[in-house]
């Protein structure tokens, strides 16, 4: 079932939320305007678990927006595995605008957030520390004159290290 055949109050939650790509110029010259700073998070969040929350809500602490990035199904496929994601990018955008902390949520189609952070030129971009200041997306960031702030990872869970332990029981 798509989103369009769900019940309103549930489509009307994602829909608010829910910054479609070929309207993210727009919401973010919107917010440039009201004088907001953008901070930024991608990445695929196929299986959300505890330390996804922790990375979230301490990036929503460091801009008054907080846009997040979903890798579309495809690019989760072409970049982690064709057997991922876990959860299709449907109900991946309704548990991330249920987060009260997440301002907006989009998805990008490519296999890195590159081109997408050129397009929204975040004040902040968050990542966390398994990719470290040096990440991919500094670069472009810090160009625009942002910033990267790091995350540290709360020991013991990755969707990686809870995917093997699934397989183990």
């Amino acid at each position: 079932m798509s989103l369009s055949q769900k019940p309103d109050s549930i489509l009307s939650f994602c829909e608010q939320k829910t910054v479609l790509p070929e309207r993210l110029k727009e919401t973010v010259a919107r917010l440039r305007r009201e004088g907001k700073t953008i901070a930024t998070l991608n990445g695929s969040f196929d299986l959300m678990h505890a330390g996804h929350l922790h990375m979230i809500y301490e990036a929503s602490k460091q801009g008054d927006v907080l846009l997040v990035a979903l890798n579309s199904d495809a690019s989760i496929k072409k970049y982690k595995s064709p057997k991922r994601p876990i959860i299709t990018l449907e109900y991946r955008l309704r548990m991330m605008a249920a987060l009260s902390f997440v301002t907006y949520v989009t998805w990008f189609e490519e296999t890195d957030p590159r081109a997408l952070l050129e397009k929204i030129k975040p004040d902040v971009h968050v990542n966390g520390a398994e990719y470290g200041e040096n990440c991919i997306e500094a670069e472009v960031v810090k160009s625009n004159g942002g910033r990267v702030h790091i995350v540290q990872l709360v020991p013991g869970l990755s969707t990686t290290q809870i995917l093997a332990k699934i397989k183990c029981d």
